[in-house]
């Protein structure tokens, strides 16, 4: 299947967590946020789910360095994304990716404020398929974003190619913090997803892992 590469890029602390228990998720020091608007500034595309529309709001554009916007992709089945949310600002194309299922005034709502919305899959969005047709709209790198529950869902299936960690000199706990990648798990470490150490590097005082994900 054609589909764009993707680089799964994420900040965690010490212990795993990508967000306290309260929702705060400004975890990158200011060098490593640098690096995550020129990664921004590379990419045709940024990814997230609507999860992280609902607890960061987040704009996806490039601010700390200078390039064109990406395509902003949203991963929401049921057409969740509110219509306040920063990736309906208009500064740069969004696409949001729904199921069939999706309420068709919600669908209408999204339409009207000139983001483009894509049916992919019945229960949930199918991302082999919403991959396959933003390669054919010439979305060629992606950069994903996700939370815990869409980085477990495209590690699963098989659609990451790279991994960039950046571990941040902190530890928040909690069980019910966010952490890299959620879902339900594999049962036996030798389903897991296998890595292969491509560089590491401090990014101030952070460090930063970058990965290949083995075929």
């Amino acid at each position: 299947m054609a589909r764009p590469y993707v680089i799964l890029n994420a900040a965690m602390t010490l212990d795993g967590k990508i967000a306290t228990v309260a929702g705060d998720s400004m975890i990158s020091c200011g060098a490593d946020l640098d690096r995550i608007h020129r990664l921004r500034a590379r990419v045709d595309a940024v990814m997230i789910g609507v999860g992280t529309v609902l607890a960061d709001n987040p704009s996806l554009t490039v601010r700390r360095t200078r390039g064109k916007n990406p395509v902003r992709v949203i991963v929401d089945s049921e057409a969740r994304t509110p219509l306040t949310a920063k990736v309906l600002d208009g500064s740069a194309k969004t696409i949001i990716a729904v199921t069939n299922r999706a309420p068709k005034h919600r669908v209408k709502r999204l339409l009207e404020t000139g983001t483009q919305v894509m049916a992919c899959g019945s229960e949930k969005v199918c991302l082999p398929k919403l991959l396959k047709k933003l390669h054919a709209r010439g979305v060629r790198k992606i950069l994903l974003e996700g939370g815990s529950t869409l980085n477990w869902s495209m590690l699963k299936q098989g659609l990451v190619d790279e991994v960039r960690i950046a571990i941040a000199p902190r530890i928040v706990g909690g069980t019910a913090a966010r952490t890299l990648v959620g879902g339900n798990g594999f049962a036996r470490v030798s389903k897991s997803v296998k890595l292969e150490l491509s560089s590491m590097k401090w990014v101030g005082e952070d460090f930063l892992l970058t990965y290949m994900v083995k075929r």
